[in-house]
């Protein structure tokens, strides 16, 4: 209950800061960069030494990979048949297809799963499958769909290769099996726990409560692809591989999550529909409330 009252605390006082005018909707860039160099690599500092490799540990980036490649095609689908404009279309090819598996995963996962060791296979699904994706399948949709960037594969390996928490995942696992001295865990900890609510904080600066007519059925169908579909796909394929343990279960919690704000952030920077993307983004946040706990419960 403490995480849940958590997020929307942190969502409603970043909201509040900027309808009062203490900060602006931009202060949420500094906020991410923070989460992003300093609180979720020490994160990562942390889980992956303490990772004992397996077979299992790569159930969720197979996941997250499946649910990421059909939920594109949908919206693709649904875009043509809705004749959505470009914009619209290349918003929800990023707000609709990433999910939030860190920023909002960590807190939910530790509220259905408090006696589980789940943060190997949440890194995991995070870092091999949703972070890869923002940067290469992110950057490739938004070169596509602004015609602005030219997109080769030499521009996507090194977003890849110098984005800070990939960094620190390839130096973190050359450091699995070593103890930390006590006073480097502690500082590491400290950080590690400003994640969540910083995070979240930024994402509240973002919240638009505000819907145009005219947004409401890329709207719904933006929820619809990411909050049902989505761990729907997750389920299936879990349970056709027979991945019935605590790796499936973590994938299809993680597919459930919310969009993924940063995707909501680049969609709006590249004007891909920004303020549709900054919707779905946070009123996705506070329905995926409800459809996370709701499928937590069917495969418990």
């Amino acid at each position: 209950m403490e995480n849940i009252i958590l997020i929307l605390l942190a969502l409603f006082l970043g909201y509040m800061l900027n309808r009062l005018g203490i900060m602006q909707r931009d202060g949420s860039v500094a906020l991410n960069q923070f989460v992003l160099y300093v609180s979720y690599p020490a994160i990562i500092f942390l889980q992956i030494p303490k990772i004992n490799f397996s077979l299992d540990l790569m159930i969720p980036a197979i996941v997250a990979w499946i649910v990421m490649t059909l939920s594109a095609f949908l919206v693709i689908i649904l875009s043509k048949v809705f004749n959505f404009t470009k914009e619209v279309t290349g918003a929800l090819m990023l707000v609709a297809v990433l999910t939030n598996s860190s920023f909002l995963g960590i807190p939910l996962l530790d509220t259905y799963l408090p006696n589980e060791n789940f943060m190997p296979y949440l890194l995991v699904y995070d870092q091999l499958g949703t972070f890869l994706a923002f940067a290469i399948y992110g950057t490739f949709i938004v070169s596509i769909y602004t015609s602005k960037t030219k997109v080769t594969f030499k521009l996507m390996i090194v977003k890849v290769l110098i984005f800070p928490p990939f960094l620190c995942l390839i130096i973190a696992l050359f450091l699995v099996g070593v103890e930390f001295h006590p006073t480097i865990t502690k500082v590491l900890q400290a950080f590690a726990l400003t994640t969540v609510p910083v995070a979240l904080v930024a994402a509240g600066l973002q919240l638009q409560l505000k819907l145009p007519k005219e947004d409401i059925k890329p709207f719904g169908i933006g929820l619809g692809v990411k909050l049902i579909f989505a761990p729907i796909v997750a389920i299936i394929v879990c349970k056709i591989f027979g991945w019935n343990n605590l790796a499936g279960t973590v994938s299809i919690l993680e597919a459930a999550m919310a969009p993924m704000i940063n995707a909501g952030a680049i969609a709006a920077m590249a004007g891909l529909a920004p303020r549709l993307s900054s919707a779905i983004v946070g009123y996705g946040i506070i329905i995926s409330f409800a459809t996370t706990y709701i499928f937590s419960i069917l495969i418990m």
